[in-house]
């Protein structure tokens, strides 16, 4: 049976790390996978919580399962986090889930249980996971127009102009800030119009939230999502802890469901049958530790403080690379790279431009010329600056 498999497309990114690791010169720059990297090249393990898996090590008692669903504290507190204080609980399921990519392949599950002729509308560009899932399931999809390459900034007029074809019971999916791969982000003001146009078709939005914290700042960073989830009768949220918890290999995410409060039990029941089908419970140490820390004083005052640290540094990045192409350019138009917000950003350079780079000065960036802030740091920010203007860029 096995000798009729065939091999999938290689996962690009894998791919670049891959070579990455092979490259023996000592100044490569990894710039493509995308995990958050300190000063010194480490992914570290935040401060709150390596102080809360101390207190769990104390603490706890057994290993047996949880909740199908996950942890009811887990829920109420990552709801807490992304619709902030006060949020409607009577209108809100919950699902823990196996990191943020589980909580969207959870959603259009979900989407798709409730309605078999969806379409899912993704930005063009998203994060090719979305994609690869979408098109591994089957599920119908559209793209919508989402970023100017010359202009490196939100196309809103062909955003909104390709959004016009929405259909009654059709998924939008949004990247709530920091989008993966422009990190070009939509303003409240357009926020809202998008809430106008899909409350008018009747269209459900699914956002995707995967970096709060690390652009503008936990709450500002939340303020698309919550006006969203304010306006609309239907709002799913996918949310990941792996990036401003620090607690990747945890896998630990959430989706959150906002409906009708009469049919809140039955959206639950459906989500605890996915997790079921799939894979029966989600992992519960990362989203303990994530519980303990938002819940906990002094613990979500420390990891608020480090998440600051952490958004701060790559701001800092930011300006700092855009300062040095705007000296050796004698001109401005790198500057978007300062006013975008997350771990990433789009060049626009060419393909041929991407492997210049990667060939001459080992520095290693996804195709697209998408390249994550959070692999620089102070002293390879001249190497990249120089290396972007002699390929052309």
């Amino acid at each position: 049976m096995f000798n009729t498999l065939k091999a999938p497309a290689p996962d690009k990114i894998l791919a670049l790390m891959g070579m990455y690791r092979a490259d023996p010169r000592p100044e490569k720059v990894d710039l493509g996978v995308g995990v958050y990297k300190d000063a010194t090249g480490l992914t570290p393990v935040m401060r709150a919580i390596k102080s809360a898996e101390k207190q769990l090590w104390d603490a706890e008692t057994t290993k047996t399962y949880t909740a199908l669903a996950g942890e009811p504290a887990f829920h109420a507190a990552m709801a807490e986090l992304v619709l902030g204080a006060g949020y409607p609980a009577d209108r809100t399921a919950a699902l823990q889930t196996v990191g943020g990519t589980g909580a969207c392949r959870m959603g259009f599950e979900l989407a798709r249980i409730a309605n078999p002729d969806t379409t899912i509308w993704v930005s063009d560009p998203t994060w090719p996971n979305h994609l690869s899932i979408l098109n591994f399931m089957g599920q119908a999809w559209k793209p919508y127009r989402y970023f100017d390459s010359a202009a490196r900034t939100v196309d809103f007029e062909a955003m909104m102009a390709d959004l016009a074809g929405v259909k009654a019971g059709d998924v939008v999916l949004l990247h709530g800030c920091c989008h993966n791969p422009t990190g070009a982000n939509l303003t409240l003001e357009q926020w809202g119009k998008v809430a106008d146009l899909l409350e008018a078709k009747g269209a459900m939005p699914m956002i995707d939230l995967a970096y709060q914290g690390f652009g503008d700042g936990l709450e500002e960073d939340a303020a698309g999502t919550r006006l969203i989830a304010s306006r609309l009768p239907e709002v799913m949220i996918a949310a990941s802890c792996s990036k401003n918890f620090g607690i990747y290999r945890e896998r630990t995410g959430c989706l959150l469901v906002l409906g009708d409060a009469a049919n809140r039990e039955t959206t639950q029941s459906n989500l605890a049958f996915l997790n079921r089908q799939t894979y029966s419970f989600a992992p519960d140490h990362g989203a303990r530790l994530v519980t303990m820390v938002l819940t906990d004083p002094a613990l979500k005052a420390e990891w608020m403080a480090e998440l600051e640290e952490v958004r701060n540094g790559m701001l800092g990045l930011r300006e700092q690379l855009a300062a040095e192409l705007r000296q050796l350019t004698n001109s401005d138009r790198f500057d978007f790279i300062a006013q975008h917000r997350g771990m990433f950003s789009r060049l626009g350079a060419t393909p041929e431009a991407v492997e210049k780079m990667r060939v001459d000065n080992a520095i290693y960036m996804v195709g697209d010329s998408r390249l994550n802030i959070a692999g620089l740091n102070t002293k390879t920010v001249p190497l990249l600056a120089r290396a972007i203007v002699a390929a052309g860029v």
